[in-house]
């Protein structure tokens, strides 16, 4: 089951739909209204609503397009059953995340009132809350009791996310749920090698827009955060945060032009970066400039600037304009 939730974690929802829709049996997405978008697109895939409906007539709108719906609430579990719709559900396990899921007892009774008024629980599911952490013992914990309450019911179940599927083999299950390695970028904070071999779908690039000389001693950009050490040449490239760029990627964040790492300096204002073209003799304007992709991870970038690789493919705004290869 590919995960394409978030527009396919800034891709673009539908044409990575398209362009799995013969590979992968099933997709999942975050919310109905992204479900009924790819509908409405015509693809006909299994469509699972990882958030689930809240109300009635949510449940209603999930049956009439022939939508799968999680169910991780007692009270989701209510609202299927007054529906009377018999939509097709997963069943979500809490087995130590704390987000969504039911706690094992409430999972069997749930599992129970369910087969009573025939909704078709089509899988059994859990989330691992850190599957990324190679040292960490929770997902062991986690598959254990997942595995002690759901072993006798004879259901598909599904458990492993990215980072499972790639370093845990004992989560492997029925269903797999492939979401950010789908992009071509590791979960893990450190070297896994399968996972350092994934190559990046999406590369964010700009152009240089102007050079200067900056002396010895000057500032450059807001809060004159970066102080010129040595007369230097300095590059403003048209991207900032308003972009999706990190505003808070540090000085000395990489970017790639010809080739050639560049180093940004100063502070990322709303629609431009300087770097810090000292040692890139032949730059000009017009250059081309990689800010993460196919020659710099974008987990490089996220780390630089505090956060994860998940939220800059995400944050890419809509006025950057997107070209398909």
């Amino acid at each position: 089951m590919a995960v394409i939730k978030a527009d396919a974690y800034g891709h673009g929802m539908l044409r990575v739909a398209k362009a799995l829709q013969d590979t992968a049996p099933a997709f999942a997405v975050a919310t109905i209204d992204e479900a009924l978008e790819l509908r409405n697109a015509g693809i006909n895939n299994q469509l699972l609503v990882l958030q689930g409906a809240t109300t009635s007539a949510a449940c209603k709108v999930a049956a009439a397009n022939k939508l799968t719906t999680m169910v991780h609430s007692p009270e989701q579990v209510q609202i299927v059953i007054e529906a009377a719709v018999s939509p097709s559900v997963w069943l979500k396990l809490d087995s130590g995340m704390h987000r969504f899921g039911l706690a094992p007892d409430d999972f069997v009774d749930a599992r129970s009132r369910l087969d009573a008024a025939g909704i078709d629980v089509q899988v059994v599911c859990t989330h691992l809350a850190c599957a990324d952490d190679l040292n960490s013992d929770a997902t062991r914990q986690q598959l254990k009791i997942f595995n002690d309450t759901t072993s006798q019911l004879g259901t598909p179940r599904s458990i492993a996310n990215s980072a499972a599927l790639l370093a845990r083999p004992e989560s492997h299950a029925e269903w797999n749920r492939p979401g950010y390695m789908l992009y071509g970028s590791s979960p893990f904070a450190v070297d896994v090698e399968v996972a350092d071999k994934l190559q990046a779908a999406m590369t964010l690039n700009s152009e240089i827009i102007a050079i200067r000389a900056v002396p010895k001693g000057e500032s450059v950009g807001y809060g004159a955060r970066w102080t010129a050490a040595r007369p230097s040449i300095i590059g403003t490239v048209a991207i900032g945060y308003a972009d999706g760029y990190p505003r808070h990627a540090r000085n000395g964040t990489p970017t790639l032009v010809n080739g050639k790492r560049a180093p940004l300096v100063g502070t990322v204002s709303m629609d431009a970066i300087t770097i810090d073209l000292s040692e890139h003799d032949t730059a000009a304007v017009g250059d081309k400039v990689e800010l993460w992709g196919s020659g710099i991870a974008v987990n490089e970038i996220a780390a630089a600037a505090g956060t994860i690789g998940y939220q800059l493919l995400t944050g890419v705004s809509p006025r950057v304009p997107r070209s398909y290869a």
